[in-house]
């Protein structure tokens, strides 16, 4: 691979190899020193795998054209993939690129039932079901509309549905995504770059020249002669990182659950709050990312705020939004939100196969030995459940501050000064006068029977 690039074009080539590393496997070592910014390594525009060059191809583009509709991108590379794979002459270069590429995956669409079982109740669990279910109808769909049609380029030996899906996973964890205009994008895989592996502590380091079509790789730090070179596949969370690219980090700082909030049409005021949830920039389907820093954003609340108005609130909250003052409505509405979250957030708990606390110890132990693929999906439920521990403690925190506000002031005006007089039913609350009293009973009765009960 490395002659076929060097006679290509490659720039950096000489400076690096492919060598296997102790923790993070088959990766990119440095032969010389780089400085943090300098270009590692440039692949010309005729190397990479690209839409463009699978259409142009002499035997595959005329087939590709051809097709109505068109293949996606993303089968249109796997086809690409497949097919000089498949050839026993021609395409050395690339053949040889093929060959460096591993010839197994352990994405979790490759994890036996069993291995997912590990991660039952998070959501790589329902995506990974959902993403088996797609590959096969994709398949299906390309079998009759390309595969079986053209079998003197498509041996069906070798175009197989796990043939498909080794070639889709080459795509999902090796491809790149360029923007080259606001409204154009180009995705690509490009050879020895494609091995660098990701790291936590690397800058966005790859770059794309839309008018020469060549790839860079710049060094992300100083590196010097034996370092492993390392790229950044972004903020990526545990339950991606596994379900495209086949790896999770312990502890993964990006960890999030994507928590899915809607409303059907036929709810009461649904025309009217849609329109407010567009004045907070929400919409009446929203999928929020709860995440290790902020395991309650303040879209959640905001929007189960606006689901949950009355018609006496709508316009205070119009007005609050028009403002750019959105929040608490009245303690009413805000238990009503916070109840509902303490509620929903422990029935996700509860559905995960295996509890957090039993979890971890066997991640402790020696249930699941490290780097295996029940190692890895109990990393992913492990970081999901903390983080829908932390977001269920935080909703149950905000609920306790509203029904036991400070003791020593007005819970009304925040007054301290004074003697302050308790409510007369639930004594949990306190008023500095009479006015105060009567002005808050209308948030304060929302509370105040479950505060008498809890005396």
């Amino acid at each position: 691979m490395e002659a076929w690039l060097k006679q290509s074009g490659a720039f950096g080539v000489d400076g690096i190899e492919i060598t296997d590393f102790p923790v993070t496997g088959r990766g990119v070592k440095a032969l010389r020193s780089f400085k943090e910014g300098e270009r590692i390594l440039t692949i010309p525009s005729a190397c990479l795998w690209k839409v463009e060059g699978a259409r142009a191809d002499p035997l595959l583009g005329p087939v590709l054209r051809s097709a109505r509709p068109p293949l996606s991108v993303e089968d249109t590379l796997a086809v690409y993939l497949l097919f000089v794979k498949s050839r026993t002459s021609g395409y050395e270069g690339r053949r040889h690129h093929i060959a460096a590429i591993p010839q197994s995956y352990s994405a979790s669409i490759f994890f036996t039932d069993d291995e997912l079982r590990v991660c039952e109740g998070s959501s790589l669990f329902t995506l990974t079901s959902q993403l088996e279910q797609r590959v096969q109808d994709d398949y299906r769909r390309l079998h009759v509309r390309l595969l079986s049609q053209h079998r003197d380029l498509f041996p069906p030996d070798q175009f197989t549905v796990e043939d498909y899906k080794w070639a889709l996973c080459s795509v999902w964890s090796r491809a790149m995504d360029f923007a080259v205009s606001e409204t154009t994008s180009v995705r690509l895989v490009a050879p020895l770059a494609d091995m660098l592996n990701h790291s936590l502590d690397a800058k966005q380091c790859h770059a794309y020249d839309p008018k020469s079509g060549d790839l860079s790789i710049l060094a992300a730090k100083d590196y010097q002669v034996g370092d492993q070179i390392f790229i950044s596949y972004g903020s990526v969370p545990n339950n991606r990182l596994l379900r495209l690219y086949g790896f999770v980090l312990p502890d993964n700082p990006n960890d999030s659950y994507d928590l899915v909030l809607q409303t059907s049409p036929m709810a009461p005021l649904y025309e009217q709050k849609e329109r407010l949830w567009a004045l907070a920039g929400l919409s009446s389907t929203c999928t929020i990312s709860l995440t290790v820093k902020e395991p309650l954003p303040n879209s959640v609340l905001q929007y189960l705020r606006i689901q949950r108005l009355d018609e006496s609130n709508i316009t205070d909250m119009t007005l609050q939004l028009v403002n750019g003052t959105g929040g608490k409505i009245s303690d009413e509405n805000e238990t009503q939100v916070l109840r509902f979250l303490v509620d929903s957030i422990g029935t996700l708990l509860e559905s995960f196969v295996i509890p957090l606390e039993k979890l971890e110890a066997k991640l402790a132990g020696e249930d699941y030995p490290a780097g295996g693929n029940a190692w890895a999906a109990a990393q992913v439920s492990a970081g999901e459940q903390r983080i829908l521990t932390r977001a269920k403690k935080s909703a149950e925190d905000v609920l306790e501050a509203i029904f036991r506000p400070p003791a020593t002031q007005c819970a009304n005006c925040g007054n301290r000064s004074g003697a302050l007089m308790a409510c007369g039913r639930c004594k949990a609350v306190k008023y500095c006068k009479r006015e105060c009293q009567v002005s808050h009973f209308k948030d304060h009765r929302a509370v105040c029977r479950t505060l008498a009960g809890l005396k």
